[in-house]
């Protein structure tokens, strides 16, 4: 994992965490908010709608793949410089963004953007985790994470409100000035990180081991569920549960609200029982969508679905990278940033699967696409439960990372 920071006051650590918070938010808001603006991107660069889609999918393959490289690159330098570094350059491909005209730079600057949230999220959590006591771990994730959450519920839907008064530009000008906050509040408030003794090589070694696939296969197949239906959810809700217009709003932003109140408690969930919280989360998930299918006519009770499935999707997020980070033992710091690939990789393939369920037989089908897909993920979350972190003997700084797997 990370080598422990000396003790810090609790408010000190408050500070850092809400910090890394604001930008996880920032961050999470820069990737969601190209999906509010498309059309405005579409007409002003002179491109397709589903040209502009792509610069999703590029953010998406940067985060991805370029994520855990640069995570590779770097894991010998000091995390404070690296996420100093980090902000600087999203602020700068942003800026370089909206003064483009060019679709195939700003194609570019989107994988580039994403590759750097990937190094920005893996050092978060490094930095996040250094701050508190080992048995706090959860908890710190689950506050770094829930940065996204709230992007989701509420960054993406007032970025595209101003998108739509101000122009795409404007929306990501918010975003940039929002960074440089986030960049001046880094250098104050985050303190310096103790280097791991471990090269990138050793650490891949327990980084990429049967039992830390495993887990990522689940993170993998977690998201494929839940994208599978909710990527096609709008359509649901107009075609099966009869709504639309600003109705539509509400019931997205509680999915939103759920998943960021899922996050906070997550986190103390992931400090009791990481294994269990996965089994019981991904039960949670299969119920919803189950659910889900069969009042999918009604429409208050559908709203009380999508807060639960919120609730249970985003509380086992924190538990995924505890997971991850514990088994990989040694090789916990380069681990950490791998748990976001394998999540958007899940995306895609969800989306991919409800895609053809939707065109085939209808926006119902996507819920069952979705079902199906539980299943599975319960079998694995169960699996993975008896797997446990490597037992690491010899005596050395990389060592010291490993931490013992919560209670």
């Amino acid at each position: 994992m990370s080598a422990r920071q000396a003790a810090l006051s609790p408010a000190r650590a408050n500070l850092a965490l809400a910090t890394l918070f604001l930008g996880m938010f920032v961050l999470g808001s820069g990737e969601l908010l190209v999906v509010g603006v498309l059309d405005r991107i579409a007409a002003d660069l002179h491109v397709t709608i589903p040209a502009a889609g792509t610069l999703v999918t590029a953010y998406a393959l940067g985060l991805a793949i370029g994520g855990p490289i640069l995570t590779a690159l770097t894991i010998k330098l000091e995390k404070k410089i690296v996420l100093i570094g980090t902000l600087a350059l999203f602020i700068v491909c942003n800026l370089v963004a909206v003064l483009t005209a060019d679709y195939g730079v700003f194609l570019g600057l989107r994988f580039l953007i994403g590759a750097l949230g990937g190094l920005f999220i893996a050092s978060a959590f490094n930095a996040g985790m250094s701050v508190v006591p080992p048995e706090r771990m959860g908890l710190a994730i689950g506050i770094v994470v829930s940065g996204v959450s709230v992007a989701t519920a509420l960054g993406v839907p007032l970025g595209t409100l101003v998108g739509q008064t101000l122009g795409w530009r404007g929306s990501f000008m918010a975003i940039v000035a929002i960074a440089v906050v986030t960049l001046v509040a880094t250098v104050a408030l985050i303190p310096s990180v103790p280097l791991a003794g471990a090269n990138a090589g050793h650490q891949a070694r327990y980084a990429f081991a049967p039992r830390v696939l495993a887990v990522l296969f689940l993170n993998f197949i977690v998201f494929a569920t839940t994208f599978a239906a909710l990527t096609y959810i709008v359509p649901f809700l107009q075609s099966v549960t009869g709504i639309s217009g600003a109705l539509l709003s509400v019931f997205l932003l509680a999915y939103g609200v759920a998943t960021a109140v899922g996050s906070f408690s997550g986190g103390r969930f992931a400090d009791r029982n990481a294994a269990r919280t996965l089994i019981i989360g991904s039960i949670g998930i299969a119920v919803s969508l189950l659910v889900l299918y069969f009042v999918g006519s009604i429409a208050w009770l559908v709203a009380l679905v999508l807060l639960a499935w919120g609730l249970s999707h985003y509380s086992i997020v924190p538990s995924l990278q505890v997971r991850v980070i514990t088994l990989a033992g040694p090789g916990g710091q380069l681990a950490q940033s791998l748990p976001v690939s394998a999540a958007n990789v899940g995306i895609a393939f969800g989306a991919f699967v409800g895609g053809f369920a939707i065109d085939d037989s209808g926006a119902s089908a996507t819920v069952i696409t979705g079902l199906i897909f539980s299943v599975v993920t319960i079998a694995v979350a169960w699996g993975t439960s008896f797997l446990k972190p490597p037992v690491v003997e010899e005596s050395s700084p990389a060592t010291a990372q490993a931490v013992p797997e919560p209670a």
